[in-house]
């Protein structure tokens, strides 16, 4: 986008080169709880998001308690993508049936076109709200919502519930697509200028590399890149077939490369507490459909 509207609304200089370093996947398991607090603590990662269904996000809950600094946000979760590793709803099943395969679990990520042709809108909002409140009843106050695994909802009407929702708590929408960041940018609620960099599509071998690159050619404005860190321990190998995809972030985000590269470049990190702040002002204007 040619405007950089997002530097305006933050308070920056049009030159600013601002970034987003979001870890995605937070309570999925251990391994990826130990890896994204890792490059949190130690790391250039400055915002995570939250999958509240899986067996591992009490445990994360944890950790941001014991962490009060870190920002973090919900990742809205109706996707359960792994064979032998599966979650479902906080809701009762009988109330979000829509949202279920024949197994009584969420849909693996391949069966995501079924999931969309029939999922009801009420029950989406039904387990989208028991999600958040899971996190405001464990005394946890996130950031923003994005989506696990469906690009800006998958439909219109999703995003656009979920853009009500964000407005109703106070939060960030995170959005991908450019064209709906820019009408939001227009209705005075910051986005990225520049889109989403989501690191599972980045090749593993030469991963470094291609970050260092991206970090020295990051345009002036708004960027935001979706990382997903996690140890490669044998449960995460077992399990996670992104587990060296997973691997290779960790190995970059934490490392003094990745650290030299942000400060010889001047770039600055931010996390969603900034968004937050104009969206809790200017979020209640405007209709919702983007």
């Amino acid at each position: 986008m040619s405007n950089l509207r997002a530097n305006a609304l933050l308070g920056y200089p049009r030159d600013a080169r601002l970034l987003i370093v979001n870890a995605d996947d937070f309570g999925m398991s251990h391994a990826i709880n130990a890896g994204i607090l890792r490059t949190l603590t130690d790391g250039v990662v400055r915002s995570t998001t939250l999958m509240v269904p899986c067996p591992w996000a009490l445990h994360a809950m944890r950790l941001l308690r014991d962490h009060p600094d870190i920002a973090f946000g919900v990742h809205l979760t109706v996707v359960s993508e792994f064979a032998d590793y599966r979650w479902g709803p906080l809701t009762p099943r009988d109330r979000v049936e829509s949202l279920l395969d024949a197994t009584g679990y969420f849909s693996s990520n391949d069966r995501q076109a079924e999931l969309l042709a029939r999922a009801k809108l009420d029950e989406l909002e039904t387990e989208f709200r028991a999600q958040i409140e899971a996190m405001l009843s464990a005394g946890l106050r996130p950031t923003h919502l994005d989506w696990h695994c469906l690009y800006d909802g998958g439909r219109p009407d999703i995003f656009d519930l979920t853009l009500g929702l964000a407005r109703e708590y106070g939060l960030v929408l995170r959005v991908f697509d450019a064209t709906r960041s820019e009408r939001l940018q227009r209705q005075g609620l910051p986005a990225a200028d520049h889109g989403v960099v989501d690191s599972t599509r980045l090749a593993t071998a030469g991963k470094a590399t291609r970050f260092v690159q991206m970090l020295r050619e990051l345009p002036a404005g708004l960027s935001e890149w979706a990382v997903h860190p996690g140890l490669g321990t044998a449960e995460a190998r077992t399990i996670d077939r992104w587990w060296a995809k997973r691997a290779a972030d960790l190995r970059f985000l934490v490392s003094r490369e990745a650290r030299e590269t942000v400060e010889a470049e001047g770039i600055l990190l931010l996390d969603y507490r900034s968004l937050q702040a104009v969206w809790g002002r200017n979020g209640k204007h405007g209709t919702s459909s983007v």
